[in-house]
């Protein structure tokens, strides 16, 4: 049986791991009577930490918040893994969170052991970021934190959502999980409303509380929700769909290709399958060949096509270029093609769903 002191910290451990403890399941935890469990959240209590505690069948406790912030129980990994992410945030990611990450890495340093203190310092002072710079489209902290809370707590979550036009619309949704890319965080939820899975940039998000009430979650739309939102931001989201065999290995195209590029399948040692979406079939030519990999068409056959057509205008604008200096020779003036930006307008929609637009 564990000594009073410890049995505390592993309880206090518990509680900060999990949300919802049972008496019995924490006496089993711990190697103790439920009597001593209560006893122990008592101490915990007269600590500072609020520990709440529900009574009948669906009852148990729960570490919930305070009016202060009580001393967080952190191992050696999970201590050295907050200061290395504290000190990434201070230079990029979420707006406004930069200046709160310095005072939270301050505060964390003073109380690091020097064995730790030492662990993070030469992966600090050893390692150059190269990071982009912050996009105009930054997520506010506290909306991230909200959604967090909400997901974690399963409670239905309502808010206006501007699509890619800057259309607005009012949802209710039961979130499931945040989703982050290096430049953008996405929710997926379930949309009562349209009955569906649905995917939603976290920056069009604006929360409109009253939350709730909690919702029993639902299985996913998929076991790997990041490889499910790249679907959606680099395929499902646009009208034209294709698949191409990369005559690379994957680790090398992945070192090149994000996720709002595509999704990457390993084929063979050689290759593998991007899975990726344009506007229109046109577009998607000049958005593969610009990846720079020697490639196959797998589908649609309608995709050589466009190459072929792409390949026959270069082809005479430098036959025309040689032919430049005789001006005898007449001039063929094809129309326009297509705009060869990935949507036509300069711009990704950024907006996947779950079956439809979000």
């Amino acid at each position: 049986m564990l000594e009073t002191s410890a049995r505390l910290l592993r309880l206090l451990s518990l509680l900060q791991a999990h949300r919802d403890w049972s008496g019995a399941d924490l006496a089993e935890r711990l190697g103790v009577t439920p009597r001593t469990v209560r006893r122990d959240v008592d101490r915990l209590r007269e600590l500072g930490y609020p520990v709440n505690a529900s009574p009948g069948t669906g009852g148990g406790y729960q570490l919930g918040a305070g009016a202060e912030l009580p001393p967080l129980l952190l191992d050696d990994d999970e201590a050295v893994a907050v200061a290395v992410g504290l000190r990434t945030a201070a230079g990029q990611g979420v707006e406004g969170i930069g200046e709160s990450s310095v005072r939270a890495l301050t505060k964390l340093e003073q109380v690091l052991p020097g064995r730790l203190r030492r662990r993070v310092g030469a992966l600090n002072a050893f390692t150059v970021p190269m990071l982009r710079t912050p996009r105009r489209e930054g997520v506010d902290a506290a909306v991230l934190t909200e959604l967090a809370h909400l997901c974690r707590d399963a409670e239905r979550l309502r808010f206006d959502y501007r699509d890619h036009e800057g259309s607005s619309t009012r949802r209710t949704v039961e979130p499931h999980r945040l989703v982050c890319t290096e430049r953008r965080w996405y929710l997926v939820a379930w949309d009562l409303d349209r009955d569906d899975w649905r995917t939603f940039r976290a920056d069009r998000i604006e929360p409109r509380p009253p939350h709730g009430p909690r919702f029993a979650p639902r299985t996913p739309p998929a076991e790997d929700l990041a490889a499910y939102v790249s679907r959606g931001v680099s395929t499902r989201a646009y009208a034209a769909q294709a698949v191409v065999r990369l005559l690379v290995p994957l680790e090398e195209a992945a070192e090149r290709i994000t996720p709002s590029d595509g999704t990457l399948e390993a084929e063979s040692a050689g290759t593998c399958l991007l899975r990726t979406g344009a506007a229109t079939l046109d577009v998607m030519v000049f958005h593969v060949m610009f990846m720079g990999f020697e490639f196959e068409i797998v589908e649609p056959a309608e995709l050589a096509d466009r190459i072929r057509s792409a390949r026959d205008l270069l082809s005479r604008a430098l036959d025309r270029g040689v032919r430049s200096a005789d001006p005898a020779e007449p001039v063929a003036r094809p129309a326009p093609r297509t705009p060869r930006t990935r949507d036509g307008a300069g711009r990704t929609p950024g907006t996947p769903s779950g079956s439809g637009a979000a």
